[in-house]
């Protein structure tokens, strides 16, 4: 068994260190949640106190909040690679992929398709069409994702007369599989279908290139890649969504001006799509993070580092008997999902975070377990959670090694 050497860069040392919850495991779920940088905490920690000792009332806290809204827009533009014009803030990928499937004057008998890999954030507002209005919902079986044509293939003959809405991931949330998300939005387009894309595992892991995608809408979170605070996150919505008003929320950000008699003007751009308030400490926390793995870390560096040791870890765990690999090497970007020959998920994750204090996370409909790597991960720490898989597969849950109870103190307390 050939394990790879994985040299770190030498800035490693520094980003871990503006990471700090890097220190307390080998992080291994940027998937679910990714390390908060030091610099957004301290931004944010500072707004939350300014908030405290003035109050929110007044006018130049809100002109300044408005200030701060476009720089998190420009911000999360530049990650995507487009105009700032072309983002809504959100408060999740969720609530930009329920936007986006609302934007659709939706009839019953109407079609939307989608995938098998899809997670609930996209498929949720799906269920919710057909069990309200009667819609269609299709759903293409592309197996692991990992054969583009095959990909394409499933979806052309799903999406026929009549589809009026395509909603897939862009990185699977479940095997981690690269969709070839161009090719689909072309044969979507030529149907007469708008494009709606959970981005939440691909923004601030591989490159993006929205404008390039040719999709309609392109829903990111804060937390996970773009490593910022939770409840945040941004919608890019393309010119063909811009020249007609088919949304489902609105309210005073909406609207460029609005009088008492409901005469409104709403903007031309993507703001016409915040319907709501947002907490302005995550709003300064997610431009924060975004602009410092822009300007900082270097967001080619951060792809290609990923994509090296993704692709190393995933290699790693195929040559370990009794794993397989669920991810295709061919079109992954930061996850690896791979299950254990005897073991169910949960115990085998149990067993490998005793033993390696790795963070990590099942997928519950695949009885498997991923890992998500990121550009601060070490190759050190892939070798050691490599062990620990080769030791949990190498026995069953009944005859494996006893081990050290670990305790974990915080904040002092048992």
């Amino acid at each position: 068994m050939v394990t790879p050497f994985l040299p770190d860069d030498e800035k490693t040392p520094e980003l871990r260190e503006a990471l700090p919850s890097t220190a307390a495991g080998i992080y291994l779920n940027t998937g679910t949640a990714g390390p908060l940088p030091r610099e957004t905490a301290h931004a944010m920690a500072e707004a939350e106190a300014w908030e405290l000792r003035t109050g929110r009332a007044d006018i130049d806290y809100y002109r300044d909040s408005l200030d701060r809204k476009a720089e998190a827009r420009a911000s999360i533009a530049a990650v995507l690679g487009t105009d700032p014009s072309h983002i809504a803030l959100t408060h999740a990928a969720t609530d930009g992929m329920n936007i986006a499937t609302w934007a659709v004057d939706w009839r019953p008998g109407d079609r939307v398709v989608t995938t098998n890999l899809e997670h609930a954030g996209g498929l949720g507002p799906l269920w919710v069409l057909r069990e309200r209005l009667g819609v269609d919902l299709a759903i293409a079986d592309i197996g692991t994702g990992g054969d583009a044509a095959a990909t394409l293939d499933a979806m052309d003959r799903a999406i026929v007369p009549g589809t009026r809405l395509v909603s897939l991931s862009h990185v699977t949330w479940a095997t981690g599989a690269r969709l070839p998300i161009r090719e689909i939005a072309e044969l979507a387009h030529s149907r007469g279908a708008l494009v709606a894309v959970d981005g939440a595992q691909a923004a601030g892991a591989i490159p993006i290139g929205v404008d390039e995608l040719g999709v309609d809408f392109y829903a990111v979170p804060g937390q996970k890649w773009l490593l910022g605070p939770e409840g945040v996150g941004a919608l890019y919505c393309g010119p063909s969504v811009l020249d007609r008003p088919l949304m489902t929320f609105a309210g005073y950000a909406s609207f460029e001006s609005m009088d008492l008699a409901a005469n409104g003007k709403l903007w031309p751009d993507a703001r016409r799509f915040e319907h709501s308030g947002l907490h302005l400490p995550s709003i300064i926390g997610f431009a924060r993070s975004t602009a410092w793995l822009s300007m900082f870390v270097g967001l080619p560096w951060a792809h290609d580092r990923i994509a090296e040791l993704a692709g190393a870890a995933a290699e790693m765990l195929a040559e370990i008997p009794g794993v397989e690999v669920l991810t295709p090497r061919e079109n992954m970007a930061g996850l690896v999902t791979f299950k254990i020959a005897g073991w169910k998920s949960t115990a085998a994750l149990k067993e490998l975070s005793q033993r390696t204090l790795c963070i990590a996370r099942t997928i519950p409909p695949l009885d498997a377990i991923r890992i998500s790597v990121g550009f601060f991960n070490t190759g050190a720490e892939l070798r050691s959670f490599r062990d620990g898989v080769a030791l949990v597969a190498g026995n069953t849950p009944a005859t494996i090694p006893h081990r050290p109870k670990i305790e974990v103190l915080h904040g002092g307390v048992e």
